[in-house]
């Protein structure tokens, strides 16, 4: 999959830029109003600052001419918070200009690579599992292609807990669409993980790992749903498991009902060429093996259309087909039965030890242990 990243580099003027963000907030596609609103805060931030400055000044000048050693003070500390509020205000419009050019740059490199580019999506409707966590759920900077198939990446944020206790999730990600539905399998990056284990949202019980011959076990955990291990050998052929090996030994990897998904902590849509160019050799890299996969087929699906009995008429006598069927229509059809559509969950021992650790931690510091031998 070439590439050309001219949009995300060339030069930009800002009445380019400037037209541009008039002309999302006019289409409606600005993300959420942010942009606009961050303006006005800024002009109405400069304005007080401006009002109050003019009003402050006129006393303080009147207030000298009685006595200066006094409001010398009063003079020092308003220059302070002048200078203060003008950065403030100066810094939320560049940030906004800032913002604007990023949507421009992405928004061209989208056209260019014939993909669409969309400012924002809230709790996108994908199955895989880092879409289903925590609560304000927002995908940002969506490339989406739709040729030769669905491709979608992007940057994408949830938050767990709540007050003090909030944590946000970053995560970058990349979705293609396949023709039919697979098992649920996970290939978890042994490259990525923390020093305590899987960085994945979600875990799974270990009786599902599938051990696969050379390297591959170094570089990725495999784990798909008991009695798929020989459609997880199917799908995962020597030549497919050196491409994941090769391009992919840094990201997570999901198949889950008719799409594969392509995980990182860290933003995918960005205005890194560098990062675009590894994106795109990872799908270009997979594209042509996924027509392989779509050939699959789950022999524990019901043939209810072909085990069928044909209609009887009224002599009792089955009417005989008008035709032979073809050998292609005694195949299963698309799908997975239902023990193969979700890995079984397992125990983040991991999450409990850190836990444990950091309660006894505080319990030491607290002095509890005091308290309770004691009594």
């Amino acid at each position: 999959m070439e590439f050309d990243a001219r949009p995300l580099t060339d030069p930009v003027d800002r009445a380019t830029v400037a037209a541009y963000r008039k002309q999302l907030a006019a289409s409606g596609r600005a993300p959420g109003g942010s942009g606009v609103i961050a303006i006005v805060i800024g002009v109405v931030v400069a304005a007080i600052f401006a009002t109050f400055a003019i009003t402050l000044v006129g006393g303080l000048v009147t207030a000298m001419v009685a006595d200066g050693s006094r409001t010398l003070g009063a003079v020092g500390s308003f220059v302070i918070l002048g200078v203060i509020g003008v950065a403030a205000a100066a810094l939320i419009v560049r940030g906004v200009r800032g913002s604007a050019e990023r949507a421009y740059r992405l928004d061209h490199f989208a056209r260019a690579n014939g993909m669409t580019w969309y400012p924002e999506a809230s709790a996108p409707p994908l199955p895989g599992m880092i879409f289903s966590h925590g609560h304000s759920r927002k995908a940002r900077d969506i490339l989406r292609g739709e040729k030769p198939r669905l491709v979608e990446f992007a940057n994408y944020r949830y938050t767990t807990g709540s007050g003090k206790n909030q944590t946000t999730h970053r995560w970058g990600y990349v979705a293609i669409r396949l023709g039919t539905p697979l098992p649920h399998i996970v290939l978890d990056a042994e490259g990525n993980n923390a020093l305590f284990g899987s960085n994945l949202p979600q875990a799974f019980d270990k009786s599902q790992r599938l051990r696969l011959e050379g390297d591959f076990d170094k570089h990725f955990a495999l784990y798909c749903p008991e009695g798929y291990e020989q459609d997880a050998l199917y799908l995962f052929t020597p030549d497919i498991m050196a491409r994941f090996i090769d391009n992919a030994a840094q990201l997570d990897v999901e198949i889950v009902d008719d799409w594969l998904f392509l995980y990182a902590k860290r933003d995918f849509s960005t205005l890194d060429p560098r990062t675009w160019a590894w994106l795109f050799s990872v799908v270009g890299a997979l594209f042509d093996k996924l027509g392989q996969w779509e050939r699959w087929r789950d022999d524990r699906l019901a043939l209810t259309d072909a085990a069928a009995p044909a209609s009887v008429p009224t002599g009792g006598v089955a009417a005989p087909l008008p035709f032979t069927a073809p050998v292609e229509a005694l195949r299963p059809p698309p799908g997975v039965a239902p023990r193969g559509r979700r890995l079984k969950a397992g125990i983040p021992w991991a999450s409990i030890v850190i836990v444990l650790i950091v309660a006894l931690v505080f319990a030491a510091q607290s002095g509890f242990f005091g308290v309770l031998f004691n009594r």
